[in-house]
């Protein structure tokens, strides 16, 4: 018979990911949905075939181009809501084209995500490239 350990040690967000990607996901930022009929707010829906992860990205912007809010739905692993949550976090203030500066290493880096959970991130990225505000 094995030794039992303790139930914190078998934890598989704790063991498989970093605690800022555990955090986002367990306490998610800007979850929900924008108005989509609001001439000021675009939305970007991407899949990932790979893993099957899909995400809605919504920004809304104000007359002076900067993104108010963001919100997102995501279906899919951990990283992926994680990249989401921060995502909308970090786009927040700027304007749409400082917004597309930011890379989905960046993401990454910021929540230590491992090279195999890199399209996580990148998912999100194209849909914020696809992210069109309504006519």
């Amino acid at each position: 018979r094995s030794p039992r350990l303790p139930a914190r040690e078998l934890s598989a967000p704790a063991r498989l990911y970093h605690k800022k990607v555990v955090d986002h996901y367990e306490n998610p930022r800007n979850v929900g949905s924008l108005d989509k009929t609001s001439k000021n707010v675009g939305t970007g829906l991407v899949g990932a075939p790979a893993c099957g992860d899909v995400m809605k990205l919504q920004i809304q912007v104000d007359e002076k181009g900067k993104i108010v809010d963001a919100r997102f739905k995501t279906f899919g692993c951990g990283s992926a809501i994680a990249s989401s949550s921060l995502a909308t976090e970090w786009v927040k203030g700027k304007t749409v084209e400082e917004a597309l500066t930011i890379k989905n290493t960046d993401i990454a880096k910021e929540l230590c995500l491992p090279p195999v959970k890199l399209h996580c991130s990148k998912s999100l990225f194209l849909a914020e490239e696809k992210t069109q505000l309504s006519p």
